[in-house]
């Protein structure tokens, strides 16, 4: 008959192995790492409380060295960002004023490249076509406006800028 050795802590080792890979993931990305902390202790207890019952029996416990380590490691990563979300939080008040600045900026560029849009719709169906081209060019509409000046009739356009 086979040796067979005692497998006591394997379950813990293995649930801690998951626990703590899903903490070094969170840990690693920005701004959620914050909450890996929780997990990361978790992780680090599984593989501890599995380590000293495989130590008792004579367990293998290569796979609860490796949740302890990559839990703790994951831990003091996502322990590190609470220093980064202070600095963070250190600057924030300058941050309101640049984000005003920024926003406008985007909406300037936005409704500019709107005012020179040129829209064109194609629809084809076996041999009919239907060609539709608009150009909504601020200089195409200042033409429009200095033609109907010109012209014998009176006529009321408003455009309105928002």
């Amino acid at each position: 008959m086979e040796d067979v050795k005692n497998k006591t802590g394997q379950n813990l080792g293995i649930a801690a192995l998951i626990t703590a890979i899903v903490t070094f993931v969170l840990a690693v990305i920005p701004c959620v790492g914050l909450i890996a902390i929780i997990p990361g202790i978790i992780a680090v207890v599984l593989a501890s409380v599995g380590l000293s019952q495989a130590t008792h029996n004579d367990s293998p416990r290569g796979v609860l060295i490796a949740a302890l380590v990559i839990g703790i490691v994951a831990s003091l990563v996502s322990f590190s960002q609470v220093f980064v979300a202070g600095k963070i939080a250190e600057k924030a008040d300058k941050w309101p004023n640049k984000i005003e600045e920024i926003m406008t900026d985007v909406q300037d560029d936005v409704l500019k490249d709107l005012e020179d849009a040129n829209v064109s719709i194609k629809i084809e169906n076996g041999e009919d076509k239907i060609e539709i081209n608009t150009n909504a060019g601020k200089l195409d509409r200042e033409k429009t406006l200095e033609e109907l000046e010109k012209g014998d009739t009176t006529v009321n356009v408003t455009i309105e800028k928002k």
